[in-house]
């Protein structure tokens, strides 16, 4: 039995397994069988994180997260969690390869998906034109038309980026003005090579074996038309990986996992919650870091409560566990 089981490996397990292992608490951390490292592994430079004034490209920086982590004692498991008991003083965690982990406490920082148009073909072309990841597909798309669905950072990052490779990016977008910041606007407007595609939406996706074309309906005067071309990537926003621990926690109107004010705390003890999967609003890298950071104090603070019985069962744990907190 373990003290500490972290599901997720993006900047908020990651964090969380530093402080934890700092903490001697000796945490495992599940971090999934193909998507370890989070939404920072589809991600090119990242400029804004701190400590980096020249940018550090994503994978790279979880690269630096899970070694840290691991420098300092975490055990790190590529798995998938498929369910999740949290009744009782300890909780139970089973995995794909049917392996089952107990622990006193669990901190969920399984971060968010990509959102899709919900379209008929959507998936069929999945992989043949259809994506989600500018950088992981971008490279098959030269000298092609492509477009980017969405209206946010994200959207005018992967615009951007696709323009090193095809020869024309449409962003279309259901308003007439972007959601995203200023300097990514900017960015994607003195592009030459991208085109913006206003107050529209994709109801439609032709082809057979690879994207041919998208059908456009007009949100002003409803007329559709068809736009050619051979890719398209949608950046329309994520939605929390809540999946495990519905109707064990209570969820926010947005779908995120309810947590005590600014605490990692849900409704049952011992279980925490940190990153994408609380935070519907800032969904940055350093906020999910720092939210990590939260969730393995507020952890460590709760093992300080338990019962000298249960903590001597703990792997790791000495029955006399000492609050450790350093900055």
């Amino acid at each position: 039995m373990r003290q500490i089981i972290i599901i997720g490996s993006g900047p908020a397990g990651y964090t969380a397994a530093v402080y934890a292992a700092r903490a001697n608490l000796k945490p495992l951390l599940i971090a999934s069988s193909v998507e370890a490292g989070g939404e920072l592994m589809n991600t090119t430079e990242v400029e804004n994180f701190p400590g980096f004034p020249d940018g550090i490209m994503g994978p790279d920086l979880m690269f630096k997260m899970q070694a840290q982590a691991e420098k300092f004692g975490t055990e790190v498991v590529l798995d998938d969690v498929v369910s999740v008991d949290l009744s009782g003083d300890v909780k139970t965690v089973t995995l794909g390869s049917g392996a089952v982990h107990e622990a006193l406490a669990v901190i969920f920082a399984t971060g968010s998906a990509y959102r899709k148009l919900g379209l008929e073909d959507e998936d069929r072309l999945s992989g043949h034109g259809v994506s989600w990841c500018a950088t992981c597909d971008g490279f098959f798309f030269r000298e092609r038309t492509i477009a980017v669905v969405g209206g946010g950072d994200s959207a005018m990052e992967e615009a951007n980026f696709l323009t090193r490779f095809a020869d024309k990016v449409y962003v279309i977008h259901r308003r007439d003005s972007l959601r995203a910041s200023k300097i990514m606007q900017d960015r994607a407007f003195a592009n030459e090579k991208i085109e913006f595609i206003w107050n529209s939406e994709v109801v439609g996706i032709s082809g057979d074996e690879q994207v041919r074309s998208v059908t456009l309906r007009d949100l002003q005067t409803g007329e559709q038309s068809e736009l050619e071309l051979q890719g398209l990537f949608i950046a329309i926003g994520n939605d929390p990986r809540v999946h495990l621990v519905h109707g064990q926690l209570d969820l926010t109107p947005e779908g995120t996992i309810a947590v005590a004010g600014r605490s990692s705390k849900t409704k049952v003890a011992g279980v925490f919650a940190a990153g994408d999967v609380i935070d519907p609003s800032y969904r940055q890298a350093v906020t999910a870091a720092a939210s990590g950071t939260v969730a393995a104090l507020d952890a460590e603070h709760y093992l300080t409560t338990l019962p000298a019985d249960l903590l001597e069962r703990a792997e790791g744990a000495s029955g006399d566990l000492e609050l450790t907190t350093t900055a």
